[in-house]
C-alpha cells in the first residue's frame, strides 16, 4: 500500500528544483549511511532535469558517495543512443557527467540502436530482466525497492510514459513498450504503475499553471487509468513537490516552503 501524499509548495520552478536537489542529497546520504549504497530512479522533463542540474551545481553533492549510487530510469523515448530527446542524454548532461558515478551502476533503458534494434518489445523485456536481476529476496518483487523515484507529470496527468487510458496503465509487468503516445516520439519504454509503486519514496516534481487541473484531480481521488499520477506512491513516502502555479487549484494544499 502506498503512503498518503505529503505536499510541499514552493514559490517558483527554480526554487522547487533547488529544494528537490537539497532533499536528494539528504535522502541519498541517509540511505548510504544505513546500507552503504543508494538507488535513484530518474525522470525527464523540465523540472526533473532542473533538479539534477541544481544538484550538480551545489557543493553539497559531494556528501554523496556517487560510486555507490545505482541509477535507473522510469521511462525513455525509444530513440538512438545520445539523441538529445532521450531522458538519459539530459540526465548525463545535467548531473551524471559531473559526479563520480560508477558506469556499471548506471542503467539506462535501451536505445533504438541498441542490442535489440527497433524491437521495442524486446527492449522492454531486456530492461525488465535487468531489474529482476538487481532485485533482492527482501524486495519481494520483480524490481528493487528503489530508495527514491523521481517523476514529473504532464498536463494530462501522465507520469513516466503512462498516458490516460492507454493499455500500459493496466499492465502488471514491470516494464512495457508504449506505442502511440500522444506526445512525440510515439514509441517509448516505461515502468508500469506496480513498478513505480515499488519504490520506498516517490517524488512528483510538478510546476506550471497548465498542470494545476491534473494536480487537483490526482490528489482529489481520480482513478489511475484516467489520471495515471493518481496511481503512484511510495511504500514509505509520497511527496508532491509543487510550485505555486501547479498548486493553484487546490485550496489549502500543503504548505508554502521557505525560500
Amino acid at each position: 500500500m502506498s503512503a498518503a501524499p505529503t505536499v510541499l509548495v514552493h514559490r517558483d520552478p527554480e526554487l522547487l528544483a533547488r529544494a528537490a536537489a537539497a532533499r536528494l542529497v539528504t535522502r541519498l546520504v541517509d540511505a548510504q549511511a544505513a546500507r552503504g549504497r543508494a538507488s535513484l530512479v530518474l525522470t525527464g522533463g523540465g523540472v526533473g532535469t532542473g533538479a539534477l542540474a541544481a544538484l550538480a551545481a551545489t557543493p553539497a553533492r559531494d556528501a554523496v558517495d556517487w560510486a555507490q549510487v545505482e541509477v535507473w530510469w522510469s521511462d525513455e523515448r525509444f530513440l538512438p543512443g545520445g539523441h538529445p530527446d532521450r531522458n538519459e542524454t539530459a540526465a548525463r548532461a545535467a548531473l551524471l557527467d559531473h559526479v563520480g558515478v560508477d558506469p556499471a551502476r548506471v542503467h539506462p533503458m535501451p536505445a533504438s540502436d541498441g542490442p535489440d534494434g527497433a524491437d521495442v518489445d524486446a527492449a522492454a523485456h531486456r530492461y525488465a530482466d535487468l531489474l529482476r536481476a538487481a532485485s533482492q529476496p527482501e524486495d519481494h518483487g520483480a524490481v528493487p525497492r528503489f530508495d527514491i523515484l523521481l517523476l514529473g507529470m504532464g498536463a494530462d496527468g501522465h507520469v513516466a510514459s503512462l498516458f490516460p487510458e492507454h493499455a500500459a496503465t493496466y499492465d502488471e509487468r514491470s516494464v512495457v513498450a508504449v506505442r502511440g503516445a500522444p506526445k512525440p516520439p510515439p514509441t517509448r519504454l516505461s515502468l508500469t504503475l506496480p513498478a513505480l509503486c515499488a519504490a520506498e519514496e516517490v517524488w512528483l516534481l510538478v510546476a506550471g499553471a497548465e498542470k494545476a487541473a491534473a494536480v487537483r484531480l490526482a490528489l482529489g481521488g481520480a482513478g489511475p487509468r484516467q489520471v495515471p499520477a493518481a496511481g503512484v506512491g511510495g511504500r514509505r513516502a509520497t511527496l508532491w513537490l509543487l510550485d505555486r502555479a501547479a498548486a493553484s487549484q487546490v485550496a489549502g494544499l500543503g504548505r508554502i516552503a521557505s525560500p
